[in-house]
């Protein structure tokens, strides 16, 4: 495996997880990373990304002010923080690696995808 997603979990609308993703060396470093996510019955969307050392960020529209990306390269872990969440923030997110040195990613320039962990907020 390359990329191992893990966090996700069952909360209230208003609560907060913390996604982890691991990578290998190959998938890690000095790669720009990101999130993806996919509700039921749609398709999979970008929700974040980072640069080689978290100190860019990119954010969906969606997800601005609530959720937080960040990386730490000695543990080759990449994490998002989800905050204040909502009912549709629900679905499978996939963390990624681009092959494509940009902060703008998209689902063509991704080679690597950990394997989604699903995350169900209630109302």
């Amino acid at each position: 495996v390359q990329l191992q997603a893990s966090g996700g979990g069952l909360v209230q609308a208003g609560g907060s997880l913390r996604l982890s993703c691991a990578g290998s060396g190959r998938t890690f470093i000095n790669r720009f990373m990101g999130w993806f996510r996919q509700a039921p019955g749609k398709g999979r969307e970008f929700v974040a990304s980072t640069g080689f050392n978290g100190g860019s960020a990119r954010y969906a529209d969606s997800v601005k002010g609530r959720f937080a990306i960040s990386r730490d390269n000695a543990k080759n872990t990449l994490y998002l923080q989800l905050n204040s969440l909502k009912p549709e923030d629900t679905g499978v997110y996939y963390c990624a690696a681009s092959k494509v040195y940009t902060i703008d990613l998209s689902m063509a320039s991704i080679d690597y995808w950990g394997q989604g962990t699903q995350v169900t907020v209630s109302s």
